[in-house]
């Protein structure tokens, strides 16, 4: 199942051993390098220290929010010696300028989705200008079309171009 980044951004973590709320999630650390989240920033409830919540302790999303079975399994960022380039980067997709190949200027990525099972973003959502949105609105890019990721930009293949409309020979 495919989810927009709305939907995961500021939702709370709910505890199965307490049956409530631990923490809320706040922004995700995504792994530029194979475009999958590998978990969460989150704020607990009682310290209001920052955590990390790794993709792997979510046990179930609901509409509720992420279920985890303990508070016990949110982790100090200091801890995670092999997230930490990771972290480090703070790589976020939103923002980022998207050129093509041949260095066409597409638009600004204004979401993504990505499969819940994974936690691998599948899709991304670029916004144009203001010339193009008229003729073409948002586009939805396939990870598959991705062909480099920079820390300014997404270079992605080169799209086609829609053929003009014709009509048959003889009509």
């Amino acid at each position: 199942m495919l989810r927009l980044s709305g939907t995961l951004l500021n939702r709370p973590v709910l505890s199965l051993r307490t049956g409530g709320l631990v923490a809320t999630t706040t922004t995700p650390i995504i792994n530029p390098d194979n475009l999958k989240i590998e978990g969460f920033y989150c704020f607990g409830n009682d310290d209001k220290n920052v955590k990390v919540l790794l993709y792997q302790d979510i046990r179930d999303i609901i509409p509720q929010g992420f279920i985890i079975d303990d508070y016990g399994v949110l982790a100090d960022p200091q801890e995670l010696i092999r997230l930490e380039k990771v972290m480090q980067l703070g790589f976020d997709p939103l923002g980022k300028q998207v050129v093509t190949v041949s260095k066409q200027k597409v638009g600004k990525v204004s979401d993504y989705a990505t499969e819940m099972e994974t936690m691998y973003i599948q899709k991304i959502y670029v916004s144009q200008s203001l010339l193009k949105s008229f003729t073409g609105g948002n586009l939805g890019i396939e990870r598959s079309q991705i062909h480099e990721i920079t820390p300014k930009k997404i270079i992605v293949q080169d799209l086609l171009k829609r053929a003009p409309a014709t009509t048959p020979a003889g009509i």
